[in-house]
């Protein structure tokens, strides 16, 4: 178990310096002005309309890397600071976000996978703990039964699928960034100093998302082990 609690403290050391490292380079980047001068919604606009993609709206949302692809609403929402900016970060988190509608335009088989988990990841993110939890004590006060195994299980399942959203998501980002960069390269939007600021931007961002699967999937091990090892 003390195994367990190490690896856990690397990858919130991992998760924080990732992150740290992340809103560095876009504070970097963000220094990096545009020669073509156009802003993030500028820039989300054209990659739309050269995809032939022309019911997605752009969108300003509040907040501070708040930026999302809304499937449901079939918007690109840009936080203030991309939405108006015209810099190599701008640039690249706008061109991202596109690539989500660019997936969603073609029926890209991860996203598509992903948004039809949403509505029970939403349910088992905030259930799994309780159940887990409340299993494990109802195990303990009711000696000799396996009520509260069943329960803790439920919990557990629901975890499970909470952790294989996290995974599948992956691709699904990565996907959006290289739809992203080879748009804005073929294109010829950014020159070569932009151009490497944005996809080291886009790395970064994406470290963000490896460090979360990894954390749900340590999550979900420590939990198996506390719940099935409790069988005997």
């Amino acid at each position: 178990m003390f195994g367990y609690y190490i690896i856990i403290g690397a990858i919130a050391l991992f998760s924080w310096m990732v992150s740290a490292r992340l809103k560095s380079k876009f504070a970097e980047y963000s220094k990096i002005s545009l020669r073509n001068g156009m802003s993030g919604a500028e820039i989300a606009e054209k990659m739309l309309q050269d995809n032939g993609i022309y019911d997605v709206k752009v969108i300003s949302t509040p907040g501070q890397l708040t930026d999302h692809y809304n499937p449901m609403d079939k918007t690109v929402n840009l936080s203030e600071a991309v939405y108006n900016q015209r810099n190599a970060a701008a640039a690249a988190v706008a061109a991202h976000e596109c690539g989500h509608a660019v997936q969603h335009a073609q029926a890209y088989q991860w996203l598509t996978m992903r948004s039809k988990m949403v509505p029970i990841v939403n349910v088992s993110s905030t259930m799994s703990q309780w159940l887990i939890m409340g299993g494990l004590i109802l195990g303990i006060a009711s000696k000799g039964t396996s009520i509260g195994l069943y329960v803790a299980v439920a919990g557990l399942v629901l975890m499970a699928i909470a952790t294989t959203f996290s995974f599948i998501t992956l691709p699904v980002e990565y996907d959006a960034s290289n739809r992203a960069l080879a748009w804005l390269k073929n294109k010829n939007m950014l020159s070569q100093e932009e151009y490497a600021g944005a996809e080291d931007s886009l790395k970064w961002a994406a470290r963000t998302y490896v460090v979360a699967a990894l954390g749900a999937l340590a999550s979900l091990l420590y939990w198996a082990f506390q719940i099935l090892g409790r069988r005997e």
